[in-house]
C-alpha cells in the first residue's frame, strides 16, 4: 500500500481521519455514498477539507487509492472523485482515482484557486 507522505492524516482539531496506518488483508472497496441535505455541518466540512487536501495535494494528475480513507474517499466517489481509467477496482489499494474539477467547480467554486 503506498502511503501518501505529506498528507494530512485527519482533520485538524477533530478525530475526522483522512488517511489510514496500516495495510489490511481484505481491502475495505470504495462505495458511492450520498450526504444526505440534513447532514451535520461537521461532516460536510470533513469532506471538504478531505477533497482541498485532496485537490493540494494531487491537483489535476491522477493518484492511486494507497493509504487515503476508504470511508472519507466513499462520501466522495462518484462525484468529485472518480474513477482515472477502466481497471478501476473498489478493493484495490493500487487503483487510480481523480479529481472531477467541473463538479468541484460548481459544488465548491471556493476550493479552486
Amino acid at each position: 500500500m503506498i502511503k501518501h507522505k505529506g498528507f494530512p492524516s485527519r482533520m485538524p482539531g477533530t478525530d475526522f481521519q483522512f488517511t489510514v496506518r496500516h495495510f489490511k488483508n481484505k481491502v475495505p472497496p470504495i462505495i458511492e455514498r450520498k450526504r444526505k441535505f440534513d447532514a451535520l455541518p461537521i461532516h460536510v466540512k470533513a469532506d471538504k477539507t478531505f477533497l482541498k487536501c485532496l485537490i493540494d495535494h494531487f491537483g489535476h494528475e491522477p493518484f492511486v487509492r494507497g493509504n487515503l480513507d476508504t470511508a472519507r474517499l466513499s462520501w466522495l466517489f462518484g462525484s468529485e472523485v472518480l474513477p482515472a481509467d477502466e481497471k478501476f477496482s473498489p478493493t484495490d489499494y493500487n487503483s487510480l482515482l481523480k479529481i472531477d474539477f467541473d463538479i468541484v467547480k460548481s459544488k465548491y467554486p471556493d476550493l479552486i484557486d
